[in-house]
């Protein structure tokens, strides 16, 4: 029954996050997840999807950036101390409803900032960062925001006459993704088939898209797969071909997906890195650095590991 009344809160709040909405859990949670709401006099005031791939056990699932908790808007002239202590009690009360998991981890989006509720109940926070492009519908700012590398890359796929096309092939997409993995010796531990879902979805819903830059040739250097709402877009997962990662493609190809997005919404978010090579290439876009909360509670163990691994395959 929660379920059922989030999907209609979806339906008609839309301040509720894309990594929050009933399609998007669908699609990268598959069947494991629930939502624990609260409610007064017939109002939801509050509301906390969880991916829980096994029993008692709350994760991030794969290529989703924040989750947390969802406020229902306070009135316009509420006092800010009053709307801190009622988001303090919604914290306390789906804390208590938490306790029936052995293991929680998640991340709140950069909105929540008041996790003194978790911090009491002996939750503990890791801060992580993400970096994001404001007002980006005036591409001259942007462009002057960048770095003279970011810029100098892009004006070099210019000149070797790569065009960036839209809504390129899935699969050919998933290939020069997996390529920037094998250039790395990494491994990419995000699922492929959640990845494929949450393409097929965005796309149906006219909310995400495939960025391609290819050459002359035919050739494919860069992808970028990119959702959005009216909130902000987002860059979910790319990558580029090692044979020609000097052709500055993977800036232009971004570029031209952040110009893209500005007649859906102001916002762009890189989704950040804690890696020291991708940070450095979001931050040179000119993105502003923005802190937001892991915040977690026991972890799972070599069972609930297993458990969870099994059903990844």
């Amino acid at each position: 029954m929660s379920k059922e009344l989030y999907r209609e809160l979806c339906a008609k709040e839309n301040t509720i996050p894309v990594f929050s909405r009933d399609w998007w859990l669908d699609a990268a949670c598959g069947k494991d997840w629930e939502v624990l709401m609260l409610e007064k006099k017939g109002r939801v005031y509050a509301a906390m999807p969880l991916y829980v791939p096994c029993k008692h056990v709350v994760l991030m699932p794969d290529y989703t950036q924040t989750m947390g908790i969802w406020f229902a808007s306070e009135a316009d002239d509420a006092k800010y101390s009053s709307v801190l202590e009622h988001r303090q009690a919604a914290c306390k009360s789906i804390i208590e409803r938490l306790g029936q998991y052995r293991s929680f981890q998640q991340n709140f989006g950069y909105g929540f900032t008041d996790w003194l509720p978790f911090y009491w109940a002996g939750y503990v926070q890791t801060t992580r960062y993400t970096y994001i492009l404001h007002g980006i519908d005036d591409f001259d700012k942007i462009m002057a925001g960048m770095s003279q590398q970011t810029r100098r890359n892009i004006k070099r796929a210019e000149e070797q006459l790569i065009t960036v096309r839209r809504d390129i092939e899935a699969d050919d997409f998933m290939k020069i993704q997996s390529l920037t993995f094998r250039r790395q010796h990494k491994r990419n531990t995000q699922s492929r088939v959640v990845l494929r879902r949450l393409i097929d979805a965005a796309r149906e819903r006219g909310q995400g898209s495939l960025f391609g830059g290819i050459d002359k040739d035919g050739n494919m250097h860069a992808v970028a797969f990119v959702v959005w709402q009216n909130s902000s877009a987002y860059y979910i997962a790319g990558g580029g071909d090692p044979e020609f990662r000097a052709s500055g493609a993977h800036s232009f190809v971004l570029w031209e997906a952040v110009k893209y997005v500005s007649r859906y919404t102001d916002q762009f978010d890189f989704e950040g890195s804690m890696l020291p090579g991708v940070e450095r290439f979001f931050r040179e876009f000119g993105a502003v650095q923005t802190p937001y909360f892991m915040i977690r509670r026991g972890k799972p163990d070599l069972l609930d590991r297993i458990r969870i691994k099994l059903r990844a395959e």
